[in-house]
């Protein structure tokens, strides 16, 4: 982790981006059109995780001005750099982000067949409010919406 530097993203980073996304989220992952509109968006924030001046990880966070909820929209990190940290480190830096923008909760889907994406959010204070059947397709899986409470 000492080696990872973290800081925002922007249209310079799609490819690399897109190259994680393709490979983490093999089934469903978004197409090029829309993680540009979200990295254009002023309503969201991306960050990106660079290890060796090379992308390793990136998250994004939903938070239109004035709304007191936020969405974690999603956080990737390349295999080869797991375990390390990075994951919960993108989660806190983007909760902060939430709490700098005057949000009060903090939402969140998880696929219902990955253990270890749900245990970094409850270990980071996030608590299962919902669950939204085969939300996940073509895969039918189900999301587990989690919520965070800010300042709590």
């Amino acid at each position: 982790m000492n080696d990872v530097v973290i800081r925002d993203a922007d249209l310079g980073d799609l490819n690399a981006i897109m190259r994680l996304e393709t490979e983490t989220f093999a089934t469903d992952a978004w197409s090029r059109d829309v993680m540009a509109a979200e990295l254009a968006s002023p309503s969201t924030q991306y960050l990106v995780a660079e290890s060796g001046g090379v992308l390793v990880g990136y998250a994004g966070l939903s938070a239109p001005a004035g709304s007191e909820q936020a969405d974690i929209q999603t956080i990737a990190v390349d295999p080869t750099h797991r375990r390390l940290g990075i994951g919960r480190v993108l989660l806190r830096q983007l909760l902060a982000l939430a709490q700098s923008r005057g949000v009060v909760d903090v939402l969140l889907e998880v696929r219902a067949d990955n253990p270890g994406a749900q245990r970094l959010y409850e270990l980071n204070g996030f608590t299962a409010i919902a669950v939204r059947p085969r939300y996940y397709q073509p895969d039918d899986v189900d999301a587990i919406v989690m919520r965070f409470e800010v300042g709590s």
